[in-house]
């Protein structure tokens, strides 16, 4: 199938799943007007939060394989979201209040931390001996569990109304009332979409190698240092709202490579598709499975994204042996 056919075919499916997943279980109740109101300030807003927060995570991970060409880079094992919890719950533990130019101040820690972890693992993985795959998986595993340990000390130190707060948000979670959320959100996903989407030429020559890319006239670091920025930015920012939500930046990307190829002209939007209506689906899958209660969308998403990440590393091995 050719790409543009595969693109309309996820288009058609993803624009489905955003139909149907407001109206999934909304018979709890005959009353039209408690269905009006469920439907528009719960249902729908929270569709597309799920929407652009899954576009966001998964272009993230893509921008990630991409550019280290590794399959199993992520923001989750680059320890990019580790960084962005740890900001995020330092947030949370020493009580602040702040926001600058209309970014809440949990969106500035995440991001902070986010943009300190690539930042400690790039470093790192180039340090003495040159740039390797694995050195840059192995690095940001380790940095990643060592943010992570720092997050429970943290959550150990803190009251028992903020640590059971820090523990159900790490769980990842999409359940808001009202737009303000989605409106928050969605600069920060928009502004890293136009900039990846305008450097997919870029990507391209990047998945070849760096030598390829610079003498087609790519400036690799510069390249790499704004994909650093408005990746940490869009994790940062969905990490402070949503909670981490793992694996979603790992499986997308894979699967539209699968059903679309590797020219990021065309995996970038599939990539985007794909990912913002796979979250919808998760999300309603969480809301309904015990319902009236609801699972962290994190952990159907952890509970899917675990095989699939054994999958690859099986696969992975294979390949370089």
């Amino acid at each position: 199938m050719k790409p543009i056919s595969t693109l309309i075919v996820i288009s058609f499916l993803t624009f489905i799943i955003l139909i149907i997943s407001p109206y999934l279980g909304l018979s709890v109740t005959t009353d039209p007007e408690i269905q009006n109101h469920i439907l528009t300030q719960i249902r729908i807003p929270r569709v597309l939060f799920a929407f652009i927060a899954g576009s966001g995570l998964a272009l993230c991970g893509m921008v990630f394989q991409a550019m280290f060409n590794n399959p199993l880079a992520t923001p989750f094992t680059l320890g990019v979201a580790s960084g962005a919890s740890l900001g995020a719950t330092l947030y949370v533990y020493l009580g602040l209040s702040f926001s600058l130019l209309g970014m809440d101040g949990s969106t500035i820690a995440a991001f902070s931390g986010a943009l300190i972890a690539i930042s400690f693992v790039y470093s790192i993985s180039h340090f003495r001996r040159g740039f390797s795959s694995e050195t840059l998986l192995l690095t940001g595993v380790a940095i990643s569990f060592f943010f992570s340990s720092l997050i429970l000390f943290t959550q150990y130190l803190s009251n028992v109304t903020d640590s059971f707060r820090i523990l159900r948000w790490l769980m990842g979670g999409l359940s808001i009332v009202g737009y303000h959320d989605v409106i928050q959100l969605l600069p920060f996903v928009s502004l890293s979409v136009a900039v990846i989407l305008w450097l997919t030429r870029e990507l391209n020559l990047l998945m070849a190698g760096d030598d390829i890319a610079l003498s087609r006239g790519v400036a690799v670091q510069h390249v790499r240092y704004l994909l650093f920025f408005v990746t940490s930015l869009c994790v940062g920012a969905i990490v402070a709202l949503c909670g981490p939500i793992g694996f979603v930046g790992m499986m997308v990307p894979h699967i539209c490579r699968l059903l679309i190829g590797s020219d990021h002209r065309w995996l970038t939007p599939a990539t985007l598709l794909f990912g913002g209506g796979f979250l919808v689906l998760c999300d309603a899958v969480a809301r309904l499975i015990i319902a009236p209660a609801e699972i962290p969308v994190g952990v159907i998403t952890t509970l899917l994204g675990g095989p699939f990440f054994l999958w690859l590393l099986i696969k992975f091995k294979a390949q370089s042996t």
